[in-house]
This record gives C-alpha cells, structure tokens and sequence, in this order.
C-alpha cells in the first residue's frame, strides 16, 4: 500500500475529534446527575404518596398549603442544584487535573 493513498489524520482533526467526543469523568458525570436524580425522586414521592399534593383535595387551604409541599420542594431542589450548583462543581472537576491556578 502506498503512504500516497493510506496517510493518517492531520493533528488538527485528530485534537477537534478528541475535543469533540471528550469523556467526562465518572465523579462530574455523577454531580451532574444529582440534580435529575433528585427531580425523579420527587416526581416518584408525588406519585407513591398523591395525598401530600394538596392540590388533589377541594379542602379550603391558603397559599403557604399549595406552595409547600414536601415533594415540590425536592423537585425545585433538583431543579436548582442541577441548574445553579453543578455546572460550578463540574467546572472545578475537570480543571482540577490542569494543576494549581498561577
């Protein structure tokens, strides 16, 4: 076979593929499942126990009773962690190889 014809890939492709399909670690992978994880639980409390969401029962309840639920506020747990706390997490994860900040 003829180097002419059979020629490897250029560094430049070969970084932009590395980039492109870069594996995250198995500790960032978890920290960015925590926030889901923790919405599914909430969703499956909801659904195990349906007498908790108040908005199922025609009782007269104030505001405070529609808007504390234990399984909503897991819900809204997960929603904040996975969106404010873990992209922050994972940054430090993945930059904690590159060695001490100057």
């Amino acid at each position: 076979m003829s180097t002419d014809i059979a020629t490897g890939i250029p560094e430049s492709a070969a970084r932009l593929r590395r980039s492109a399909v870069a594996r995250r670690s198995r500790r960032a992978l978890a920290v960015l499942l925590l926030g889901p994880l923790t919405i599914l639980a909430g969703l499956v409390w909801a659904v195990a126990q349906p007498y908790r969401i108040v908005f199922l029962e025609r009782a007269d309840r104030g505001l405070y009773d529609y808007l504390v639920q234990p399984p909503l506020l897991v819900g809204l747990v997960g929603v904040v962690f996975a969106l404010v706390v873990a992209p922050g997490l994972v940054e430090d994860l993945e930059s904690e190889g590159d060695g001490p900040a100057p």
